[in-house]
């Protein structure tokens, strides 16, 4: 007797970075969630004084 194939499609991301203004915070993420992006993750950037948020989305 076989194995049952896997039918199940993987799902490849692309991923995008962007800066958070703190006065824009919502535009921003309203924008890229426009555009199909799910936000994964906020973090204070490089400088240690604004913050970057991290997006995926499936890769067409």
């Amino acid at each position: 007797m076989s194995e049952p194939s896997n039918t199940q499609t993987r799902t490849v991301w692309e991923y995008a970075t962007a800066p958070l203004l703190v006065h824009a915070t919502k535009q921003i993420l309203d924008n890229f969630g426009a555009d199909g992006w799910e936000l994964v993750q906020v973090v204070s950037g490089p400088d240690g004084g604004g913050l970057v948020a991290y997006f995926k989305r499936p890769k067409n």
